[in-house]
């Protein structure tokens, strides 16, 4: 077979994909308000809705009405070919009881504080705090305000709006103390969380699938004027398809930095955004705000596979054979590779990100990279067995 002698670049993304010219043509676009007729306001391009309007057009128990879908459809434009992002206001109807998730949240934080845990891997240390699975916390603390906080309309109409029924949500916790630090801007998970040389091998049209399968949002549990550093976005910039590549280059950043968006949000509000949307948390330059948010990740119930398989018990009993034929005459590293990727689980996630810290500062190692490690430093499979069985344990909440 004759090898191609360049990269068909409808199918793979490298660095000649990134011309940043046409990420700022997109940006230069305007929300129509036709293309709206359900918000309330439009604020730097940012549809802005009414939390008590959903909540008096959800109050037909119907499953779809037609003010329901209307709203939906609008949310879905706008978080796929629109803007991006979606502002509600007065999203949470009973701020007392905010308060009260609010209060159980710094509990379990200070909790975790006195035991050396808690701690945000995506920001300097005392610069932020972070509550891992504040979702999962809320419940088992107090399952009363886990049902109050999440019988909420918006945060079930924008996630089905987006990703369909059967959704599933994870939380974190986020506060962000005075004079802390603004984020470079990135992009979120799925591909938001890999590096350049693993997004390279995956084709343009994996790139474009990534955000489909999730729903970034964040619950604003506390007032964030401006200069407290509410998240900082760029509007239509999910429309950008080299845009995981893109996110850490210097003049990306440059860009992004020139022309992103802040929106000031009220105890209550709900701020929502395509994974694939440029964006940052911002500095926070107050002495006296705690920007206190819960950052919400709604993924679809579709990234599953069929039937159920214990791959750490098959990579334990694969292991010695392997760690046989790697020395074997006419064995290749590539059959290695492919016999590793047809056994072992390839994605880190879900993770306890209080255990399992990102090695590469972005996620935990996957089995597959477990096992490729644990052959190339020659270990033995007893050696191997307790080192996934240990990465098991990891894999847990509490």
């Amino acid at each position: 077979m004759d090898r191609p002698t360049e990269q068909d670049p409808t199918v793979w993304l490298d660095d000649s994909s990134m011309d940043l010219s046409q990420l700022e043509a997109l940006c230069e676009q305007q929300t129509d308000p036709a293309s709206v007729p359900l918000a309330s306001d439009i604020v730097s391009q940012i549809p802005v809705y009414d939390g008590a309007a959903i909540r008096e057009a959800a109050a037909d128990e119907a499953a779809a009405t037609p003010q329901v879908l209307a709203l939906q459809a609008e949310w879905a434009r706008t978080l796929g070919q629109g803007a991006g992002v979606v502002l509600v206001r007065n999203a949470v109807a009973d701020l007392n009881m905010l308060d009260r998730v609010t209060a159980v949240f710094e509990t379990l934080i200070d909790a975790e504080r006195a035991s050396g845990s808690g701690a945000d891997h995506f920001a300097p240390r005392g610069t932020n705090t972070r509550l891992w699975n504040a979702h999962e916390k809320l419940c088992l603390q107090s399952p009363e305000l886990f049902a109050r906080y999440n019988a909420n309309d918006v945060l079930a109409l924008m996630c089905r709006a987006w990703l369909g029924p059967g959704y599933q949500i994870t939380t974190q916790g986020n506060i962000v103390h005075p004079g802390g630090q603004a984020q470079h801007c990135h992009r979120d998970y799925h591909m938001g969380f890999q590096q350049a040389e693993q997004l390279r091998q995956y084709p343009a049209h994996v790139h474009a699938m990534s955000p489909l399968l999730t729903l970034q949002g964040a619950i604003a549990h506390s007032d964030m004027p401006l200069e407290s550093g509410p998240t900082k976005v760029l509007p239509f910039s999910q429309q950008y398809l080299p845009g995981y590549l893109a996110a850490e280059r210097e003049e990306c950043i440059a860009l992004f930095e020139q022309r992103h968006v802040q929106l000031a949000l009220h105890k209550g509000d709900m701020l929502f955004f395509n994974p694939a949307v440029f964006h940052a948390a911002g500095e926070n330059r107050t002495t006296d705000v705690d920007r206190f948010a819960n950052l919400v990740q709604a993924g679809s119930m579709y990234g599953r596979t069929m039937e159920l398989q214990d791959k750490a018990r098959m990579s334990v009993a694969l292991y010695p054979v392997l760690h046989q034929l790697i020395s074997s005459h006419g064995w290749l590293p590539r059959q290695t590779r492919q016999v590793i990727e047809a056994c072992g689980e390839a994605y880190p996630f879900p993770a306890n990100m209080e255990l399992e810290p990102p090695v590469n500062g972005l996620a935990p190692l996957s089995q597959q990279q477990l096992m490729a490690q644990c052959l190339e430093e020659g270990c033995t499979s007893d050696v191997f067995a307790r080192r996934i069985g240990s990465q098991l344990q990891l894999k847990r909440s509490h």
